[in-house]
């Protein structure tokens, strides 16, 4: 009975997949063939006449049996994993550690300040303690229409986040949420509005970042805005736990910290463990589509291969990160004498930068 209670009160499972060993057998009776394939073409360059073109043919085989070599090993251990959310929230809300949000948006006329007001909007109102949230969000345009925007949805947020969390609203983006229901969308922002009256609750954190770019020196595009954010981050809020966003990926599940802290928290597998990468799912896709735009290789398939190897590997966005893992283990490490400077210390009161309706908001 113990090993079955251990397992009921595990935070996640990992099981490998029940097609596996019927792949093997494949790849076995596949890598034979290859090697009889192999076979016939060095015979027959020493023996046939026609060396040019079995030379081709050699060549274009071997690049073929190189590339399924490459993508076979991926089928060869993959994992599924389930997360348990509802028992983390058994832990008491002080036990939840603080989460960054870092989202990146660079041109105002590409990637509209709507559309990264709906992804922040959507980050905001997760289901999480909101006094342990912050949200960044770093504008290498520089642009005033997106630091304007981002200001009007600091103070939306005073609406949005507790009609979401009241109602159960599950897809927590404004545009997303409303072009659902789109023939009553009056009536549900007359009821934001009157919600707003009865429920004031502490909002989380929005800092806007733009930084300086100089000519005479390369600004690395994104990876430069998130370096950048990290090391904003580490003297404001320097949360253990960090979540990287692009401007038009949404969050479509208000519960998606939790799933992630299902793996941090475990102790097995939190000091060897660096990020967790959550799939991307596309709106709008022709259900005929016949051009792989929902791109389900990369993310339904690989993944889950990879993660039966070493890991998955970070697409960009949508992945959650242990802040301990960009500075790497230190061999000796010395704690300075002023417990706000050191590595591991974590912000404990507000940001402060009140504007409009209370909203704490903050640009840099």
């Amino acid at each position: 009975m113990e090993p079955q209670r251990k397992h009921s009160a595990a935070l996640h499972t990992c099981y490998p997949c029940r097609r596996t060993i019927l792949y093997r057998i494949y790849a076995v009776i596949h890598t034979c063939g290859i090697i009889s394939l192999m076979y016939h073409h060095a015979h027959s360059l020493a023996t046939a006449d026609t060396t040019l073109t079995t030379s081709l043919l050699l060549i274009a085989d071997v690049v073929l049996a190189f590339m399924w070599a490459t993508t076979t090993c991926l089928r060869f251990n993959p994992v599924h994993r389930t997360e348990y959310p509802k028992r983390y929230l058994a832990k008491p809300k002080e036990d939840f550690p603080k989460l960054d949000v870092f989202i990146c948006t660079a041109d105002p006329y590409k990637e509209p300040p709507m559309m990264v007001v709906n992804t922040v909007l959507s980050v905001m109102a997760y289901d999480y303690p909101s006094d342990k949230l912050s949200v960044y969000v770093s504008d290498d345009g520089g642009s005033s229409l997106t630091l304007f925007a981002l200001m009007e949805a600091a103070m939306f947020s005073e609406h949005w986040l507790p009609f979401c969390k009241k109602n159960s609203v599950e897809d927590r983006s404004p545009e997303v949420y409303f072009s659902s229901k789109s023939q009553y969308w009056t009536d549900e922002a007359e009821n934001i509005k009157v919600l707003q009256s009865d429920e004031i609750e502490v909002m989380p954190n929005l800092i806007y970042v733009s930084r300086e770019k100089n000519g005479a020196s390369p600004h690395h595009f994104k990876a430069g805005a998130l370096n950048t954010l990290l090391r904003v981050s580490s003297v404001m809020t320097n949360s253990p736990v960090i979540l990287t966003l692009d401007c038009d990926t949404y969050s479509n599940n208000p519960r998606s910290p939790l799933h992630a802290l299902c793996y941090f928290s475990d102790p097995k597998l939190n000091p060897s463990l660096g990020f967790v990468q959550f799939p991307q799912k596309f709106r709008g896709v022709n259900k005929n589509d016949i051009y792989a735009s929902e791109l389900r290789r990369p993310f339904v398939i690989s993944m889950v291969g990879f993660d039966g190897l070493m890991g998955s590997t970070y697409v960009g966005t949508g992945c959650f990160f242990n802040r301990r893992a960009f500075y790497g283990p230190p061999t000796n490490l010395i704690l300075p004498e002023v417990d706000e400077l050191g590595p591991n210390w974590i912000a404990d009161r507000p940001i402060k930068g009140y504007f409009g309706f209370g909203t704490r908001c903050s640009w840099m």
